[in-house]
């Protein structure tokens, strides 16, 4: 395999790999019967390549795959040994407890990864795994895992050409994985840190949005998402300890919608928007649920949370002066001391969940302080959705006549449509459309009944009714 810089170099057995793989593909071509082939993408063309069996056992799990890039963070001594030296026993135990392990937390096991060693106990290998020539998978590390554990000597493998290189195994990987028919999809934080790889190598957005199948607006959303999920890591740093991106994993549709709500408020006011993100985020942090999380707005502090925190989490940094960019001598507006007074809120949950999470790492003293600080934040947060959930129905009642009767307003202009498009192919049921129409005449005279004994004071609007209502019955 040909080397280029930054890759993970060769495995202690790559040569002695390359001679099974070589007699085994010279086997096949030699042999009469069926030949198994599997077709790949191989650097943005179609490549048909040879399917061969190989003991399971001499294979390595890839360092490189994308499958377990965030969970890696997972332990990090075995991360800086597997960046050091991919290729040891303890680094390759390393990827294959990961590999079995659920990508939100790696020290449970992944149920996904016992229904897929159950399948092959059940139904054997259905789809072939993917090696180079010394060995290294590209695809099919899991599907190995599970064959190990359940004793099985050999697994079917494609191989890919002789000229791999590493780049070629990450965009040969990717392109594997994304198919439809892949069984255990990479996790939401991999899928994002693959995306933002790809980016970074200098692909165009919308290639590699169509490569993920999704849209490029989609994409975008998930870069929004990654960086707001690296500031978080970064600002959570409490000493020693610090949040994880996978400890992200399971806020995949909040986190969406916190881009959402913030692309939309962004319109109007940057400020609010950077409010809203900055409360809704610490929401996330706390781990409330997608519905809690829809309840706070920009003015959820303000409205509701200030006066139920307790003193310690009140104090905010005073706003820092302008900077000026250097080179051309021109100020950036320092951060208004509502955005300031929530980022510094998140922070301190930030710190605290870090260090809660870290546990038995951290001093039993920082530990009980943290653990009073998240437990503090969090009741706060909890006693200030009572009365945003509240105040929120009332809204939601407000505007739900209004809304219906707007929404009848669409279905009779489509009716109006429909009607033109009947008359012109002579296929309109002119007796069903009377016995509709009375049948509107009748709820319009029920609905400007309903007005007169809810709205004293009518507006233009439900003068008319009443009016067009008493005319029909005169």
């Amino acid at each position: 395999m040909i080397k280029n810089d930054g890759d993970f170099g060769l495995p202690p057995y790559a040569a002695k790999n390359r001679d099974v793989v070589e007699q085994r593909l010279s086997d096949v071509s030699a042999g009469t019967g069926l030949q198994e082939t599997l077709t790949i993408e191989w650097r943005t063309k179609p490549q048909v390549v040879q399917v061969i069996d190989m003991p399971v056992n001499s294979l390595y799990y890839n360092p490189g795959t994308h499958r377990i890039r965030a969970q890696r963070s997972y332990d990090p001594q075995l991360d800086r040994r597997l960046d050091e030296d991919p290729w040891s026993d303890d680094s390759q135990k390393y990827l294959q407890h990961l590999l079995q392990a659920e990508p939100s937390d790696p020290s449970k096991r992944d149920k996904d990864f016992d229904a897929l060693k159950q399948s092959l106990a059940d139904f054997k290998q259905n789809e072939p795994g993917l090696i180079t020539r010394e060995g290294i998978l590209v695809n099919g590390n899991t599907r190995a895992a599970a064959l190990r554990e359940l004793g099985v000597e050999n697994i079917r493998v494609a191989v890919l050409p002789d000229s791999c290189t590493w780049a070629d195994i990450n965009r040969v990987e990717l392109s594997l994985q994304l198919r439809h028919d892949t069984r255990r999809p990479y996790s939401y934080i991999n899928r994002l840190l693959t995306i933002d790889e790809q980016v970074e190598s200098g692909r165009p957005l919308k290639e590699v949005a169509r490569d993920f199948r999704i849209r490029e607006s989609t994409a975008e959303q998930d870069l929004w998402v990654l960086a707001c999920l690296r500031d978080l890591s970064d600002r959570s740093s409490a000493g020693d300890v610090h949040l994880r991106l996978l400890d992200f994993e399971d806020a995949q549709e909040r986190l969406r919608e916190v881009h959402r709500a913030f692309a939309k408020e962004s319109k109007a006011d940057a400020q609010k928007a950077e409010l809203l993100k900055e409360n809704r985020l610490a929401a996330i942090v706390m781990n409330f649920s997608k519905t809690d999380v829809r309840l706070i707005e920009a003015d959820f502090r303000g409205r509701y949370l200030e006066h139920r925190l307790p003193d310690e989490l009140k104090a905010a940094p005073a706003a820092p002066p302008a900077r000026v960019i250097p080179g051309i001598n021109r100020a950036v507006k320092a951060e208004v001391p509502q955005v300031a007074a929530a980022r510094a809120f998140t922070d301190s949950v930030l710190r605290a969940k870090a260090v809660v999470r870290a546990k038995e790492k951290v001093p039993s003293a920082q530990l009980d302080a943290a653990t009073s600080v998240f437990e503090a934040a969090h009741k706060a947060v909890e006693d200030a959705l009572e009365p945003a959930g509240k105040d929120a129905r009332v809204r939601k009642r407000k505007q739900a006549a209004p809304d219906r009767l707007n929404d009848a307003c669409q279905d009779i202009e489509q009716c109006i449509t429909d009607m033109v498009l009947a008359s012109a192919s002579r296929s309109l049921d002119e007796e069903a459309l009377d016995e509709a129409v009375l049948k509107l005449k009748a709820t319009l005279k029920k609905l400007a009944q309903a007005t007169t004994q809810t709205i004293e004071v009518p507006g233009e609007g439900v003068e008319w009714l009443r009016d067009a209502v008493r005319q029909g019955q005169a």
